[in-house]
């Protein structure tokens, strides 16, 4: 019979995360640095769905429309994770939410295991000198992957959140003449893989290579310590699709992404 818990274990939820540690690696991420809240499902002793309960909503796993009551008065900014998982919880949650402004299904999902020839650029981890330079950048790559404005929304947040980046070492880019030629940062980093968010070029630098160049040698130096990189993008963006696969990068999933706020 299945049952809620509230909350598992981090060695049940580490566990459930091993089968699955690129879709679930913002899970395990989580649950490794004690943030947030997390509700699960168990039968016969092991956890058979899981759901992060936190600005956002993440779920996984089967059976997470058993959740809805735990995770139903939360009001997230998005419900984001594994394609199926999230419809099942979001067709259990859904009238006690607004309608989204967004709704993103088919989002794919990339991963990379043999690193890429080294591209020879500049990329280098970002440093809290840096931190003026990346603010905007970083808003304008939120702004256009999410469609809302976080840095006019709350500055002070997003400016200390861009800072908690860099001081995470989670914060990579490429600088020339004072212009940021590429930037990435990571969202989730575990001892099996690190997921990437904000791959980004200013729009007026776009079709010149540095993209492609840059996010070679950032999975050079990152697969020297996980055995996998990974990422997911907007089904629509054919240029992010081309350049993920032009560097080795594979399908393997689709999430769906509901945004609120």
């Amino acid at each position: 019979m299945a049952t809620v818990v509230d909350p598992p274990t981090l060695e049940a939820i580490l566990d459930f995360c091993a089968a699955e540690p690129i879709e679930r690696v913002f899970l395990e991420d989580i649950a490794r640095r004690g943030l947030g809240r997390f509700v699960a499902v168990e039968e016969h002793g092991r956890l058979t769905a899981l759901c992060h309960a936190g600005a956002n909503l993440v779920p996984s796993g089967t059976g997470v429309a058993v959740l809805a009551k735990a995770v139903g008065r939360s009001r997230p900014r998005m419900i984001v994770g594994e394609e199926r998982a999230v419809g099942e919880l979001w067709g259990a949650i859904r009238r006690t939410l607004p309608v989204p402004l967004e709704d993103r299904p088919g989002q794919p999902v990339f991963e990379l295991e043999a690193p890429p020839p080294p591209a020879g650029t500049g990329l280098r981890a970002a440093t809290l000198d840096d931190l003026d330079l990346l603010v905007p950048a970083c808003a304008a790559a939120y702004l256009e992957e999410v469609g809302i404005d976080a840095c006019a929304r709350d500055p002070d947040l997003f400016r200390w959140r861009t800072r908690s980046q860099i001081e995470l070492g989670r914060s990579w880019l490429w600088v020339e003449a004072g212009r940021i030629r590429f930037k990435a940062e990571a969202s989730a980093w575990t001892p099996l893989a690190i997921q990437l968010q904000q791959v980004w070029v200013d729009p007026e630098d776009r079709g010149r290579g540095y993209a492609k160049r840059a996010l070679a040698d950032l999975c050079v130096v990152l697969l020297s310590r996980v055995p996998a990189v990974c990422l997911f993008a907007r089904s629509e963006n054919a240029p992010a699709l081309a350049l993920y696969a032009s560097i080795g990068m594979r399908r393997t999933l689709s999430y769906r992404s509901l945004i609120f706020a």
